[in-house]
């Protein structure tokens, strides 16, 4: 049983970063219900784990929900394809240079570890030893992940983009 003190830092902790745990699950999975899932299953094993994760309750809960989102992406490598659906995220798109539907679309024909770890560095900000120690790999392994994950990126925008330049 937590005491009260612990239970006050806890919520704040909840009301403080579920938000930010939701669109990083959001982002890591296409699917708010998924998504809203492992928000859950995180802040729960969070609150069970207190004691070790007061310390440094983000990284503990984003570390939760990047393991869950690879848990999902091994079970559906031994299902049949899912439908994905339309999602609403805030993306923030400087200089009008993508337009946010192409944005997302693009990401997520990223292979999973390179989505993960361009949501982790680019939309939660993350540096990258930071993004190492949630995704559990190298900070050299982060750095060519992105690296590739951005050249699929700007190859997947740029052929879009022309694309859409022709159909005019």
């Amino acid at each position: 049983m937590i005491d009260r003190d612990d239970q006050a830092a806890f919520e704040a902790f909840v009301r403080r970063s579920s938000d930010r745990l939701l669109r990083t699950a959001l982002l890591l999975c296409g699917d708010r219900g998924h998504a809203e899932d492992m928000v859950q299953t995180a802040l729960l094993r969070t609150a069970r784990r207190w004691s070790t994760a007061r310390r440094d309750p983000d990284a503990y809960a984003r570390r939760v929900v990047v393991n869950l989102a690879k848990d999902r992406w091994r079970l559906l490598r031994r299902r049949f394809a899912e439908a994905p659906l339309e999602i609403d995220v805030a993306v923030p798109v400087t200089d009008g240079l993508a337009d946010r539907d192409l944005l997302l679309a693009a990401t997520r024909q990223l292979p999973a570890g390179q989505r993960a770890v361009l949501v982790l560095r680019y939309f939660d900000d993350l540096s990258v030893a930071d993004t190492a120690a949630a995704l559990g790999c190298s900070t050299g392994t982060v750095k060519s992940q992105t690296a590739r994950a951005l050249d699929r990126l700007r190859a997947a925008l740029t052929s879009e983009r022309e694309k859409t330049s022709a159909d005019r």
